[in-house]
């Protein structure tokens, strides 16, 4: 019998050789990606308990820092390029959700560590957020074309992949965000199928996005390497129920089906920063002017810059890119919104699409990214009045002297651009300085005329006006002279300051709550009395007891002073009616010698402090000081510091003076601003001035 040969060394190497060989290890062929800009999702709750409990001049400053950080970073006023939004989240996970896109995710630290320099972010706390950078890939046989250099830089394929990878955040409603990622389970692993089997799915799956493409807009952003899921997904429309349309019958294709996994999803809607004070206040949002709370940044004309930024930036009177972007837009391609939609060209392993095998590279052409453009030349002419005179529009009834007139001719038929006209104007009207836009005709010829009190509101203005179609001429001039053009630099300043919102600007800008005087907030009425004090307070009390039968009634509260010389009956209303119906009453109480704000003079209706008690001696101090200044300064004739009767640290103090400028001359004053700077620590609540109703 032979003996077994064992295997040599040699032998041992052939066999092992042969099993390796028989095991497939094939390695799988990854898409070609290109990233674009940097992609911060800032999930934030509300602390609503701390918010209720801090002080209204704590509040104020929050939302004034707030409203500042978003507008700065909605300017992109922190980086040469990107995009900024804030939108409310809705259910338990967060409030707010602030996304960023930036060129650098340098930029991106910067803005999440900014923010919480700001007081506005002691409010909240962060419950999620996602890093990740914009991507498109190549499955299919036209982007890799493009990844493979084969495609021009100046193609609709080229520029479209630009476009998402530099998207403009389109003005949709409502916003849907969510994290995912690709199934990688034994038998259903993303990662070992075949290149080939891949790019079927995602042509599939973006067949369903097509349908879906005038409805629902999207951006995808990769985030292997970034954060706990593979992809982020951003979907927004002005219908939630599309977004769940789409995605339910995208739940059956085999592509999620077989090899999607989702993390959780946060829904939400846009708001503009301006709004920030009515999501605070729990108001529905968008909202108009009216309804929006005041605060320091509305009165200061939203004026806000990051702390290292060299510029400000205004939002309160003109047209900016953010606040007409929709308009600007009206009925033109999707393209012009930046976000693309689900089943465009050049996406990746995601649960959405790749690019139409039919499209072409004359295809839609869409812009490299960024804000809009809106910058507009137009020509100066002499005869603006005229012109508008032969469209029907008339000094005194369509505008005022001294207003400033564009005049935009347009090839379209004036029926065709209506729509789009009308949709910058309903943009326009939320700026003050807006006087009127419309569309006109004019023996056979159609033009655009949009009227603004001054030339630099209407110079931005014209950067969306020039996108309407078939615009060719431009024309822009003055509408004669206003009341000041005759006057001089000093007495035009003057008369400015006359105003009742220069009152309450310069009342602002030291950190006073200055009530809008013919607006939403409260109407006073101040009466004085010869009686004391006891024998007011019990009139008064019956006479609260029927006022506060009706909504409009703030408080009515006596007033005297600590001589027992002075007694004040001062009632406050939600409207101006209500005040004066109120005043018949109020003069009927007994010893009544006049009404705050009669006869000659000016009488700035006063200011109510509330201090907390244990600097009740201290205020006090500080009253006597700027009476004392008070008596030195010209045009000021009294100003009497007045206790409620019921609690003395409620204080109201009346003044008296020749005029108006007279009084803003110390409003404006560095002793005004230094003893309200000197109040922040002792007041229990922010200064309120409030006007004559």
């Amino acid at each position: 019998m032979l003996a077994q040969k064992s295997p040599s060394r040699n032998d041992m190497g052939s066999f092992l050789t042969v099993d390796l060989q028989s095991t497939p290890m094939d390695q799988r062929k990854p898409p070609a990606t290109e990233e674009g800009w940097y992609a911060l999702h800032d999930c934030r709750s509300i602390d609503w308990d701390a918010w209720r409990e801090a002080p209204q001049r704590v509040r104020d400053r929050a939302l004034s820092e707030g409203i500042g950080f978003l507008d700065a970073y909605e300017a992109v006023e922190d980086a040469d390029e990107g995009q900024t939004a804030v939108y409310t989240v809705m259910g338990h996970k967060a409030d707010i959700m602030i996304l960023h896109l930036r060129p650098t995710m340098g930029d991106l630290d910067a803005a999440e560590r900014h923010f919480e320099q700001t007081e506005f972010a002691a409010f909240t706390e962060q419950e999620f957020s996602y890093v990740s950078v914009t991507e498109a890939s190549g499955y299919t046989e036209k982007s890799r074309e493009y990844f493979e250099g084969e495609v021009d830089d100046d193609s609709g394929l080229a520029q479209y992949i630009q476009a998402r990878l530099h998207p403009d955040v389109p003005d949709e409603e409502f916003v849907c965000f969510y994290p995912m990622s690709k199934r990688r389970q034994p038998d259903q692993n993303w990662y070992d199928t075949s290149f080939e089997e891949r790019a079927a799915h995602i042509k599939r799956h973006g067949d369903i996005g097509r349908g879906y493409g005038s409805e629902v807009s999207q951006m995808i952003a990769g985030s292997i390497g970034f954060d706990d899921w593979e992809w982020g997904i951003t979907l927004w429309s002005d219908d939630m129920r599309h977004i769940k349309e789409l995605l339910t019958e995208m739940r059956f294709d085999p592509s999620t089906s077989q090899f999607a996994e989702f993390g959780p999803f946060y829904v939400g809607r846009k708001f503009d920063p301006s709004e920030l004070p009515a999501v605070l206040a729990g108001q529905r949002v968008p909202t108009d002017d009216a309804s929006v709370p005041e605060t320091p940044a509305d009165v200061a004309e939203h004026e806000h810059a990051p702390a290292d930024a060299g510029a400000s930036h205004s939002h309160a009177e003109e047209p900016t890119a953010s606040g007409a972007q929709t308009g600007a837009h009206a009925g033109g391609d999707t393209d012009s919104h930046g976000g693309t939609h689900p089943g465009s060209a050049s996406e990746g392993d995601h649960p959405h699409s790749e690019e139409s095998s039919d499209e072409d590279d004359s295809g839609s052409s869409s812009s490299s990214g960024g804000r809009p453009d809106v910058s507009a030349d137009f020509e100066e002419i002499d005869d603006a009045a005229q012109r508008l005179g032969r469209l029907g529009l008339h000094e005194g009834d369509a505008y005022d002297a001294g207003d400033y007139a564009l005049v935009f001719h347009s090839s379209a038929d004036a029926e065709d651009i209506v729509d789009d006209v009308s949709d910058l104007e309903s943009n326009f009207d939320h700026y003050d300085r807006h006087v009127q836009t419309a569309v006109r005709a004019d023996s056979g010829q159609t033009y655009v005329v949009s009227i603004w009190t001054a030339k630099d509101a209407a110079e931005t203005a014209a950067g969306f006006l020039k996108d309407i179609d078939g615009v060719d001429e431009q024309l822009g001039g003055s509408l004669g002279e206003g009341v000041e053009g005759s006057e001089t630099a000093d007495d035009s300043d003057a008369q400015a300051a006359e105003s009742s919102q220069s009152i309450r600007e310069t009342l602002e800008s030291a950190g006073v709550y200055a009530g809008q005087p013919h607006g939403e907030d409260v109407y006073a009425l101040v009466v004085y009395s010869e009686a004391d004090a006891e024998t007011l307070d019990e009139e008064v009390t019956d006479l609260r007891s029927a006022f506060e039968r009706y909504d409009t009634h703030v408080q009515t509260t006596v007033y005297g002073d600590t001589d027992g010389d002075v007694a004040a009956v001062a009632s406050l209303w939600d409207t101006e009616d209500a005040a004066q119906t109120a005043s018949d009453y109020l003069t009927d109480l007994p010893g009544v010698v006049g009404r705050h704000g009669e006869g000659d003079g000016f009488g700035t209706m006063g200011m109510f402090y509330t201090v907390k008690p244990e600097y009740h001696e201290d205020f006090v101090e500080k009253f006597d000081t700027v009476g004392g200044l008070l008596k030195e300064m010209d045009g000021h004739r009294e100003t009497s510091l007045l206790f409620n009767h019921d609690d003395e640290n409620d204080m109201f103090i009346a003044s008296q003076w020749d005029s108006q400028e007279d009084a803003m001359a110390f409003f404006r004053s560095d002793d005004f601003s230094e003893t309200v700077d000197w109040g922040r620590d002792v007041l229990a609540d922010r200064p309120r001035h409030v006007f004559l109703a």
